[in-house]
């Protein structure tokens, strides 16, 4: 069984790992081996400490947490970063590699929408890399479509290109 609660600093270094480990599961083959293989625990932990002190910071962070206390899962979302008014953003959501497909994720985005329309959105954005088929089919399943804008991110030398989704809350 899994909860889903407000992240706090207790919760960090397991995040980033959830992360660093869900980037080079998920991007396998997408993003350069090269770009994967320099991230660490330790420097998303440094990162993840610095944004969560932030005094000024909009986003929040949900970890979903297994009954024997493990966190599995993570998510944080916040104001749309394109200005869009009335409209939240998914920032970012991974779940433990060996814990994909048990609805972990579906129930993480549910708690950010829930929270997303008590923050008064009516609707919700987030970025997908196109070439990552698996995440933008759960994105669809949960009610995302994309709406046709892009972007171009590079790593390493590779230029990779993200959709945007969105949906209605």
């Amino acid at each position: 069984m899994v909860h889903v609660r407000e992240m706090d600093e207790a919760d960090v270094a397991a995040v980033s790992a959830i992360r660093v480990r869900g980037w080079q599961a998920a991007y396998a083959g997408i993003v350069p081996r090269t770009y994967l293989e320099a991230m660490t625990v330790e420097d998303d932990t440094a990162r993840r400490r610095q944004l969560l002190a932030h005094p000024g910071r909009t986003s929040r962070d949900l970890v979903a947490i297994h009954d024997r206390g493990d966190t599995v899962g993570w998510v944080c979302f916040g104001p749309c970063r394109s200005g869009a008014h009335a409209s939240g953003e998914v920032y970012a959501l991974y779940v433990s590699p060996e814990r994909t497909g048990q609805g972990i994720g579906g129930r993480l985005l549910e708690a950010a929408h829930v929270q997303m329309k008590g923050q008064g959105f009516g609707a919700s954005a987030l970025w997908v890399l196109a070439d990552n088929r698996r995440a933008r089919r759960f994105y669809e399943r949960a009610g995302y479509e994309a709406d046709g804008a892009t972007q171009d991110d590079v790593y390493d030398g590779a230029t990779l290109t993200e959709l945007r989704f969105r949906c209605v809350l």
